[in-house]
């Protein structure tokens, strides 16, 4: 059974969102790292690079794949982890400690899911 915080926002892509002043932090569901597997590298994007919603945020690989991850917001990158450049095998223990991007929002334009919604949808 995955983990899913009550105070997140999800998406159908597997991503879980926090909003706080004008800033949303990114990362992939606990869901997410487990099929996933063991991570190895993560492909983020450069401060100051601009994301649309729906845009290619980064690329996880892991020994199984690489997926991609998607932006649900519309706005500026910010800030990278820079804990998951050296070990982003980090993302497997706690994914959601493990942030992955934070991005400053250009507007409040997102689709997302509650804590229960998405437990409905991932089947939980």
């Amino acid at each position: 059974m995955s983990k899913v915080p009550d105070d997140l926002k999800y998406t159908k892509t597997h991503e879980w969102f926090k909003v706080v002043d004008n800033i949303a932090t990114i990362g992939i569901t606990d869901y997410a790292q487990n099929q996933l597997t063991d991570i190895v590298y993560i492909d983020a994007p450069k401060v100051n690079e601009s994301k649309k919603k729906g845009d290619v945020l980064i690329t996880i690989e892991s020994v199984k794949s690489a997926e991609d991850v998607y932006s649900p917001v519309n706005g500026t990158v910010i800030e990278v982890n820079k804990d998951l450049e050296k070990s982003p095998e980090l993302v497997n223990s706690d994914a959601y400690k493990y942030w992955i991007i934070k991005i400053k929002l250009d507007d409040s334009n997102f689709d997302s899911m509650t804590a229960p919604e998405y437990k409905k949808y991932i089947g939980e």
